[in-house]
């Protein structure tokens, strides 16, 4: 059984999100989504989410692709994630090129580009949000 990892915040759930992880789930049998939580959202990207981390992973669970949902509660836990889930396959969008290439001594890594045109940020953009706080 091939294992397939993601990482994102997934707040305001949309179409690109849904291609990510569809896009994720061909590379494998068995996708593991890593939602960042309230906590690491603030207190390392000072980024404040519309929806909590409960409503998000609740949500990143009902899509058909998604096996598996566990929190993100630091940059540095990529590689004991690899470890622990015995991923095959780590996938990023594009938009993080490069950057995780140090995993590659862990598994394959992947930068798959994003859907044109769509993003939680112009979504936000759009709707007047603030992106640093939430609007409930």
């Amino acid at each position: 059984m091939r294992k397939v990892i993601t990482y994102g915040t997934f707040d305001l759930l949309h179409a690109g999100h849904i291609n990510l992880l569809r896009r994720a789930k061909e590379l494998g049998d068995y996708l593991i989504v890593v939602v960042s939580t309230d906590e690491f959202n603030w207190n390392e990207k000072r980024k404040k989410c519309y929806f909590s981390y409960e409503e998000r992973k609740k949500l990143v669970e009902a899509v058909r692709y998604v096996d598996l949902v566990i929190p993100e509660e630091n940059w540095d836990q990529k590689i004991s994630d690899v470890k622990e889930y015995h991923v095959d396959t780590f996938v990023m969008g594009d938009d993080w090129k490069g950057k995780f290439d140090f995993l590659k001594d862990y598994c394959e890594v992947v930068y798959l580009p994003r859907t044109e045109g769509i993003s939680t940020t112009k979504i936000k953009q759009d709707l007047g949000l603030n992106g640093t706080t939430a609007n409930k």
